[in-house]
């Protein structure tokens, strides 16, 4: 699909004009040499870094709908933005100077909470923390849990499908969402707020646009799923020798706690070594814990977590009793269990702390695939293989959600050779390499962070020609003049 067209120069000034006259004139910002705004026009990871014509803040729906029928008539493109945490390039103009960046963070209160029906309706620019809190000041549970959860939105969430570490349990954004407010790329508003467990009047317009990283629709608003909250809450880091382990002590667990087991995180050796290395105040706690007498990372490190509302002797009880049955059958070399508040955070802040260790060691060619549990340790062994074959001396940084199958697999340059020269020669044959394989063991490209401009070739590459007909179908019948997030998911 091309491009917008774009608008003579001629016809900016009045643009700028009608936008601050419709959000007030301090909601206008224009990108300038002294002031970049790079907060807005910078990706997360800093390899994306666009020229916007002005990042405009609404204060509310109406305001957004009136945006997107300006922006109609002057025939300029929207970006929709949430915190700007995107890990694919997915919430940064281009670098044409003639896009607006759609900034949603003013979009921030908590409309209602439905405590009897278990269903909360925020604005999609609340922080998803304070969503959290929402919820659980009400004595609920909104479980979506990301590391980014201070920064990022949950129209942002909603928008690319999150998942982060209690999908085992309650399931991606998708999940969590019972309806939806939007913005259509005429600027019409679309109230599906609904908050009902069942609604078979036709096609399901919410999931259509959950996930459609703002190629659709603009999200304004969401009716979200709620949960009881939990009084306990236990974690335990597990040591194992191989991923095989991991994937048999997840069998295990899931058997014996059933719906108690709300996340099992795995992390390689390498992994937890440059947290340590970057983050070491943070994480030094933790590490105690799992090293304990042994001075070495085991090879494999599991994190798992549970909750439960009955009594926290019990629940301990029960955990102590697994892993030590875990133990007798071989399938843990060592485990720690958090006893205090204190060392459960320090539990999960050793695995939280990863992305922002990785973001301190400098760029990676990363990878967000999910195959099948079962298929994990296929797929870790066949990857390193290829990879020293085709690189000989990368090095691997593997984490990720091992209870759904999600890994982080990110691939960085040997010690001798400049990460500039690696990315330069080696970031697409690595990512041919990871992706095929993930492929073929019945996996995915993208298991949560989306696609944005940096999978998009690749996905138009490796879906069928059926499915990619139909992405491109569903565009042009929602947005036929290509004006929301163009360049973006859509081969």
């Amino acid at each position: 699909m091309t491009a917008a067209p774009s608008p003579p120069c001629g016809q900016f000034d009045a643009l700028l004009e009608a936008l601050r006259q419709t959000v007030g004139a301090t909601a206008v910002r224009i990108p300038t040499p002294e002031d970049p705004l790079d907060a807005h026009q910078v990706d997360w990871r800093k390899r994306y870094r666009g020229q916007a014509l002005a990042i405009v803040c609404p204060a509310n729906t109406q305001e957004v709908a009136e945006i997107v029928r300006l922006c109609g008539r002057h025939r300029v493109s929207i970006v929709p933005q949430g915190g700007n945490t995107s890990l694919v390039g997915g919430s940064v103009p281009d670098d044409s100077g003639q896009q607006i960046v759609l900034n949603l963070q003013r979009l921030n209160r908590v409309l209602d909470v439905d405590a009897a029906n278990l269903s909360m309706t925020v604005q999609a620019g609340c922080l998803l923390a304070d969503v959290q809190g929402a919820a659980d000041a009400a004595g609920l549970l909104f479980p979506l849990s990301l590391a980014s959860e201070g920064s990022c939105t949950i129209g942002g969430n909603l928008a690319t499908n999150a998942g982060g570490t209690q999908v085992l349990r309650y399931g991606t954004a998708r999940e969590l969402c019972l309806g939806l407010e939007a913005v259509t790329a005429q600027g019409e508003i679309w109230d599906g707020l609904k908050s009902l467990r069942k609604d078979n009047t036709g096609y399901d317009l919410r999931d259509l646009l959950i996930g459609s990283e703002g190629t659709l629709a603009i999200l304004t608003a969401a009716t979200l799923r709620l949960y009881p909250r939990p009084t306990r809450h236990q974690a335990a880091l597990v040591g194992c020798d191989s991923l095989a382990q991991c994937v048999s002590l997840l069998q295990h667990t899931r058997t014996r706690l059933d719906a108690r087991l709300t996340g099992f995180e795995v992390m390689h050796q390498a992994t937890l070594a440059l947290a340590l290395r970057h983050l070491p105040e943070q994480a030094q706690a933790a590490r105690a814990l799992l090293t304990s007498a042994q001075s070495e990372l085991p090879t494999w490190t599991v994190l798992l977590d549970t909750c439960d509302t009955g009594p926290a002797p019990t629940l301990m009880q029960d955990l102590e009793s697994l892993l030590d049955d875990a133990h007798q059958q071989g399938l843990l070399s060592r485990a720690a269990l958090s006893h205090t508040e204190a060392q459960y955070r320090a539990m999960w802040t050793l695995r939280e702390s990863i992305p922002m260790a990785e973001k301190m060691e400098g760029h990676m060619v990363k990878h967000d695939i999910a195959v099948p549990t079962s298929r994990v340790p296929t797929f870790v062994a066949q990857a390193e293989a290829a990879l020293q074959q085709t690189v000989p001396g990368c090095r691997i940084v593997c984490f990720g959600h091992l209870g759904d199958g999600n890994l982080h697999y990110n691939v960085q340059a040997p010690v001798d050779m400049a990460t500039e020269t690696f990315l330069a020669q080696h970031e697409s044959c690595i990512h041919a390499l990871v992706y095929d394989l993930a492929l073929s063991l019945g996996g995915t490209m993208s298991a949560e962070h989306g696609i944005g401009q940096l999978k998009r070739t690749e996905l138009g590459q490796r879906q069928s020609a059926t499915r990619t007909a139909w992405m491109r179908a569903i565009k042009q019948a929602l947005d036929p003049e290509n004006r929301l997030n163009p360049g973006r998911m859509v081969p």
